[in-house]
């Protein structure tokens, strides 16, 4: 065993080796991405990685892997959870044979999804086994505890991290490599009446889920990481309690010290519900404040525990109003919390240790901890997501805005860093649902309003992932509508992961390129029509041609994401040329392009500019010059 200082997501790639996985399958989505790629990473000989298409194509990997005996593991964030859901839901009935473990990042905030989702809700849906880790460390130690109970039980096991937990560093224990587990594979062994789906085989598998989640439950209540403590010692009687779980946890003990004199359930397994441990937790007591994100599933089951069990005992928490409904958990809200329930005053300093102030006096240092002597910090300016300097997608939409000026459209987008296509001044995307749903969408809204020009936008990451269906489905279906692939040879708003069309796998591999051309044409379009955006005045031309064509056609704007391919080149401005129309920054919006307040001239930030000229192409005056394209 060594000591590291790791990411969670680290710590549990390196759990997952440590338990002798075999087999890992994902797509990238943050806070989950970087498990995966650590494994790549750091993996032993033998063991395959792979970012697959979309998390139900993962999924369905990592479950064929588990069926030949192998330990599985698939990664992906919460929205990812609902593209796997499907086989997911009927893997639960079918199980596993090598131990298979769904690690599902959830996103409280949301900081970087559509959605906020509890997973510990989809688990107890699912029926299936979750663990929520609460730390780095004991994401760590789960994940090699998740493999064991999975196949132990024969079923997936879930791991529910959250953002903070994903992302937050800690000095963590881990297994030396020659320690790592070594797995051999029984293979698969054929055997219909277990591995094919029917309803008899659900349903006596349904009731054999109901027995077993009825006898984990009870064992759970034993599992060393389901926790009863007491602030003022073992001795005391309180008459509060606070239940908890994950990083939630943390914060409510950053904010406890002995004086508070309260009972805490710490719940690590949420699903099945360690009952009778929470009966113990909840004797004596005469009320308790439920602090968790996102759904109050703690608050529910110590509902219940209370009515199955006759125990009168008032829950207090989301539901009761006393804890946020949604949004992530802080340590000041969560103090906020405590402070009204327990009747302290507000941020008051922990009992069990000296003030802050009194630190600082006793260092001699100046002590700005009240309102009157901190001094004030500068407001923060307001940034705004945009897209990059130099990106791609800029000059792709501002291309298909330009030849569609003046006529009746609808701009359907996407997810991915080209959602940013919203902000003004391009204001390019009319509609953000889901991955892929752009394409479904516009067909919809031409059924209704036949009149209007449809444009999809999708990248090219999430043509492969979930755009595909929805381009057959329109061609199938006679839709009129027009494509725009995205596609600057990555998955840029993840970190830069590779896909299909990139060439290369996660393993490293160089391999054939998945032609999205040749896909469409496969399917049935005949005019697929390939432009560089950078290219202004063609991409202009190509969209007004193409959009005229009947039926459903694409156009594919094709350039290097800025950040894999910066130019050498840097456009400057000519102070006399320009005119300070400031045409270049009211209709790109480049972060690179600065209007000055004096003169109304427009200067080039060097220090973002790529050389993209763009803006050289826009300029009516020829004031910009000096840009490079690729």
């Amino acid at each position: 065993m060594h000591r590291e200082f790791l990411m969670g997501n680290e710590a549990m790639a390196l759990g997952a080796l440590a338990a002798g996985v075999g087999v890992v399958a994902g797509y990238p989505g943050t806070p989950s991405t970087e498990v995966l790629e650590t494994v790549a990473r750091r993996r032993a000989e033998g063991t395959y990685v792979e970012w697959s298409v979309n998390e139900k194509a993962a999924l369905e990997v990592a479950a064929g892997a588990a069926y030949a005996g192998a330990r599985a593991l698939v990664t992906m964030k919460q929205v990812g959870l609902n593209v796997a859901s499907d086989p997911l839901m009927s893997l639960s009935y079918i199980g596993v044979k090598g131990g298979m473990v769904v690690l599902v990042a959830d996103d409280p905030g949301p900081i970087s999804s559509q959605t906020e989702q509890d997973t510990r809700t989809f688990a107890a849906y699912a029926k299936l086994p979750i663990l929520d880790p609460s730390d780095p460390q004991e994401a760590y130690e789960m994940m090699v505890e998740a493999f064991d109970l999975s196949e132990e039980l024969g079923c997936p096991v879930l791991l529910r991290p959250t953002t903070r937990v994903d992302h937050g560093y800690a000095d963590v224990l881990v297994a030396d490599p020659g320690e790592w587990r070594s797995v051999d594979p029984e293979g698969f062994v054929r055997d219909p009446g277990r591995w094919v789906i029917f309803p008899a085989l659900s349903v006596r598998a349904h009731a054999a889920i109901e027995r077993r989640d009825a006898e984990l439950a009870a064992r759970l209540s034993s599992y060393a990481r389901n926790t009863v403590t007491q602030t003022a010692g073992p001795d005391a009687r309180p008459r509060r309690g606070i239940a908890t779980h994950g990083i939630s946890a943390t914060y409510v003990a950053e904010n406890l010290g002995e004086g508070d004199d309260v009972r805490v359930l710490r719940v690590a397994t949420p699903h099945p519900f360690p009952e009778d441990l929470a009966a113990d937790f909840l004797d004596g007591l005469d009320e308790v404040l439920c602090v968790e994100e996102l759904d109050p599933v703690i608050e529910r089951a110590l509902v219940a525990t209370c009515g199955r069990r006759g125990l009168r005992v008032t829950i207090r928490g989301k539901l009761s109003g006393d804890v946020q409904p949604s949004g992530e958990n802080t340590v000041e809200s969560v103090g906020a919390a405590l402070d009204a329930f327990l009747g302290r005053d507000a941020r008051v300093p922990k009992p069990d240790g000296p003030s802050p102030r009194a630190v600082l006096q006793a260092e001699g240092q100046s002590c700005l901890s009240t309102e009157k002597d901190r001094p004030v910090p500068p407001t923060l300016p307001i940034r705004p997501p945009v897209l990059c300097a130099g990106c791609p997608h800029r000059a792709s939409f501002y291309a298909v805005k330009r030849a569609m000026r003046g006529r009746k459209t609808l701009f359907c987008g996407d997810i991915g860093c080209y959602t940013l296509g919203n902000a003004a001044p391009l204001d390019m995307v009319d509609t953000c649902l889901c991955m892929g749903a752009g394409i479904n969408i516009a067909q919809g809204v031409t059924r209704v309003e036949p009149d209007t020009a449809a444009f999809a936008f999708v990248g090219d990451s999430t043509f492969f992932a979930s755009g595909i269906t929805g381009v057959v489905n329109a061609f199938y279906n006679q839709a009129s509508m027009t494509l725009v692939v995205l596609d600057n040879s990555t998955t840029a708003m993840t970190g830069h992961q590779p896909h299909p069309g990139t060439g290369r796998t996660m393993m490293g591999q160089v391999v054939e390129k998945v032609s999205i051309e040749r896909v469409l044409l496969a399917i049935g379009l005949t005019v697929v029509e390939t432009v560089d955006p950078l290219d202004h005045e063609r991409a202009v031309e190509t969209v007004r041609r193409v959009a005229d064509e009947p039926g459903v056609k694409a156009i594919i704007f094709r350039s290097p994401c800025v950040v894999l391919a910066r130019p050498q080149a840097r456009s400057t401005v000519d102070a006399e040329r320009c005119v300070g129309c400031q045409r270049c920054v009211r209709e790109l919006g480049c972060p690179a392009l600065v209007p000055d307040a004096a003169s109304g001239k427009v200067r080039i930030d060097a220090a973002q500019c790529t050389g993209c000229t763009l803006c050289e192409q826009v300029c009516p005056t020829n004031a910009i010059s000096g840009g490079e394209r690729l």
